[in-house]
């Protein structure tokens, strides 16, 4: 079993996860309230890597932090070096690649708040920011925790996306998934079956985890 790959993925899990808390946020809060006309076409383009085969989107991601392109130019001449093939680019890639599964969950939920509450608090005086703070985000909990787990456990098991960006390198880009192929590629069968169970097994718990809290504990959280 390969543990250093099996530490890259989860490393690379981790910090896609918690960047998608960040700019999962404030997109699934203006895809819940924003009344634009076109909206659809943000959604669709948020939606847009859980239809795209993952060599397409790694492709054209490729190409954009490539050395050639204004972002890779612009990396380089701030580092010295270049995105593609690195542990930075393949975060990149991963946090694109995952957008959805933090974004539809945070969004769902924060549409599913009350509009009574909000106004409530609109009408005593909160701004719109504090009401989000402090009525909104408290609501939504579940829905937050849902998309933190599911953009986990879907960069854990990436493999198209990474292959094509981070490529194959031992303990900077090699992932569980591609530890798992090489050693299918490889023959090595007992290998391939040993990781595999365990990603099996970790996927398996963390959302059984998960919905057994949505239901127990976190189902009382709004009434509290």
């Amino acid at each position: 079993m390969d543990w250093t790959a099996i530490g890259v993925s989860v490393r690379l899990s981790v910090a896609t996860m918690a960047i998608l808390l960040l700019i999962g946020i404030p997109i699934a809060h203006w895809t819940a309230f924003s009344r634009w006309r076109f909206k659809f076409l943000v959604e669709a383009i948020v939606a847009l890597p859980l239809v795209l085969p993952p060599t397409v989107l790694g492709f054209y991601i490729l190409v954009t932090i490539g050395s050639q392109s204004p972002v890779g130019r612009v990396y380089t001449r701030l580092t010295g070096g270049g995105l593609p093939f690195t542990f930075q680019g393949l975060l990149i890639a991963s946090v694109i690649y995952s957008l959805p599964f933090a974004v539809q969950p945070f969004s769902a939920a924060f549409a599913s708040v009350d509009q009574r509450l909000i106004e409530a608090s609109w009408s005593l005086g909160v701004s719109r920011g504090a009401t989000f703070r402090r009525v909104v985000l408290p609501l939504s909990i579940r829905g937050i925790v849902t998309g933190m787990v599911l953009s986990f456990a879907h960069t854990l098991g990436e493999f198209g996306v990474v292959l094509m960006v981070g490529g194959n390198l031992p303990g900077a880009t090699r992932t569980v998934s591609i530890a798992i192929f090489d050693s299918v590629q490889a023959l090595d069968y007992t290998a391939a079956s040993h990781t595999s169970l365990l990603l099996l097994i970790v996927s398996f718990a963390i959302l059984s985890v998960t919905y057994a809290l949505q239901k127990s504990v976190w189902a009382a959280w709004p009434t509290r």
